[in-house]
């Protein structure tokens, strides 16, 4: 991994750095590339069992360097960004998708700046953990441009219609506890970094099967009718039960000891 995103894996949680702290994390072409290929490695490291993602200095990330917006524009015009280069998603789109497209849960630690494309990678997050200093804006309206790294997927799953549309259509500023209202940040705390740090390790110690087929289900199931909703719940279920770590998990509930889980 380049130092433009640092990994460490402690424990089964990996800790995922975006470290561009001179910058406030902002996203240029190099730390674009850096996170998208940051959110693969950990997806396909064997035992990593949770994620948190933050970033270094002041900022989450600031959203996208005004500087290389020339060096964008040229690509978007030499080969346009309509593309489906990394499955669903075009490489921007990517570097929020690739968390949410992550096997295992995934927390966002957030302070400071949030803004546009950070946001939209904070939402790709399973979870969003803002300390009380953050600020959010879907800013891309005040470049001219709209959100397109996943925002409107990934926005639309937390928050109210009229309340996107205002956000969006102002590109304003917003604090912690207006986040937390609209449905865009799960908790606040002093320090966000070691609360998903909190979360991670207690979801290290459950069942990685299980886990897993928790964040798939409840993916899935976001955007299915009730009835097929409930044939996932039981094609998951079927497919969970009896398995060792099921049954490790049963018997050391029973035997009151913490479970030797295999990844």
């Amino acid at each position: 991994m380049t130092d433009r995103v640092t990994i460490e894996i402690e424990d089964h949680v990996a800790r995922v750095t975006m470290n561009r702290p001179d910058k406030l994390n902002a996203l240029d072409p190099a730390q674009i590339e850096a996170i998208v290929a940051a959110g693969r490695e950990v997806s396909e490291t064997r035992g990593v069992r949770a994620v948190v993602l933050t970033g270094a200095g002041k900022a989450f990330c600031a959203g996208l360097d005004m500087a290389s917006m020339a060096t964008i524009a040229q690509d978007a015009a030499k080969n346009g960004f309509q593309a489906r280069t990394h499955g669903i998603s075009n490489l921007f789109q990517a570097t929020a998708m690739v968390w949410a497209e992550c096997p295992v849960p995934v927390i966002a630690a957030v302070s400071g700046h949030t803004y546009g494309g950070g946001f939209q990678i904070a939402l790709g997050a399973d979870m969003r953990i803002a300390g009380r200093d953050a600020r959010f804006s879907i800013m891309e309206t005040k470049w001219g441009i709209i959100p397109d790294m996943g925002g409107m997927h990934l926005a639309r799953r937390l928050m109210r219609g009229d309340v996107l549309r205002r956000l969006t259509y102002t590109a304003e500023v917003f604090d912690a506890q207006a986040a937390r209202d609209w449905g865009a940040v799960t908790e606040i705390a002093d320090d966000p970094l070691a609360r998903a740090m909190e979360l991670a390790r207690a979801i290290a110690q459950k069942s990685p099967d299980a886990i897993r087929a928790a964040k798939a289900l409840i993916t899935e199931t976001e955007q299915t009718s009730p009835a097929d909703t409930l044939l996932a719940e039981s094609r998951v279920q079927e497919a969970l039960i009896g398995t060792p770590n099921q049954m490790e998990a049963v018997m050391a509930g029973m035997q009151k000891r913490a479970p030797d889980f295999k990844d």
